[in-house]
């Protein structure tokens, strides 16, 4: 698992997440501004607010404010200065208090804000594999990127639910082999997890292995079955159920091919031939799923 997890970090600077249908198809309210980087969209959600903002960073990430009746929880904040920045005026302007910053599958530029993470998520932050891929990030982007808190974060352990702004957070274990951090249920109608579910081919740096499918596969099973409205991601900003159904389809797919070809040219034919309009690499998908460890 540890060796996935390092290529799927190692290779998320070339990550390019493809829109998702439900941005287009969901009730919104979004807002537009010339001068923004991001795009943030507003959905009217049963007790609560939801605030999507698609960053249109390098790596396709995406935060969430979730607004109760007199205050706000911030989801994964900002990791670039430009973001951080417009997420920062977002909140300033909506004139409620932020009780927490959970910060799940993404670290990012919270300030001072109050801290909170899934159990064990800080240790693998502060770890190798983590801390690795943000010092090669720190490399990279050089002073676009913002500066982490360096507060102590507290920790919500995995099965229990957390009430902040007077939505119910429930934490619960995530895909198998991806982070060690937590799909989140937020007030029963919004599903959390590290990718959006978008209609298209699926990135190997979620499934880069048989057992990724498998682990991806029982997630998406998982999430479908939990009845929320809407599904939402680090990457890839909201969707819906049909989006859901449509993973769930594809990696049954997948499995049926990796079953039935011997080598990745005939699998990723194989999955253009049963996806011949859907947007996406296959051909970098195939090259993954069929990689050996020697090479």
């Amino acid at each position: 698992m540890k060796k996935i997890l390092f290529s799927m970090m190692a290779a998320a600077l070339l990550v390019g997440c493809t829109g998702n249908k439900a941005q287009q198809t969901a009730e919104e309210e979004t807002v537009t501004t010339d001068s923004l980087t991001g795009a943030f969209a507003t959905y009217e959600l049963d007790g609560f607010r939801l605030h999507v903002y698609n960053s249109n960073d390098v790596m396709g990430d995406a935060s969430y404010i979730i607004e109760g009746d007199s205050a706000l929880v911030v989801m994964e904040y900002p990791l670039f200065k430009v973001n951080a920045a417009e997420f920062a005026d977002y909140i300033d302007a909506l004139g409620k208090p932020v009780a927490v910053d959970v910060t799940d599958y993404h670290l990012g530029g919270s300030g001072d804000l109050p801290l909170t993470m899934p159990e064990g998520m800080a240790a693998f932050i502060d770890g190798p594999i983590y801390g690795g891929m943000m010092k090669g990030f720190a490399e990279q982007f050089g002073e676009t990127m913002v500066e982490l808190p360096a507060q102590k974060p507290a920790e919500v352990p995995f099965g229990e639910t957390q009430t902040w702004a007077g939505v119910d957070f429930r934490f619960e274990h995530g895909a198998a082999s991806d982070f060690p951090a937590a799909s989140i249920i937020i007030g029963g109608q919004v599903y959390y997890t590290h990718w959006t579910p978008a209609e298209a081919h699926m990135s190997p740096l979620q499934i880069g292995s048989a057992e990724a499918v498998d682990a991806e596969l029982a997630e998406a099973q998982k999430a479908l079955a939990s009845g929320a409205k809407y599904f939402i991601g680090g990457h890839g900003g909201l969707a819906e159920q049909a989006q859901v159904q449509f993973k769930i389809d594809y990696l049954t797919k997948v499995k049926e091919l990796l079953a039935a070809n011997a080598d990745a040219t005939a699998f990723a034919e194989a999955l253009k031939a049963a996806y011949p309009d859907l947007p996406g690499d296959a051909d970098a998908l195939a090259a993954a799923l069929y990689k050996t460890d020697a090479q």
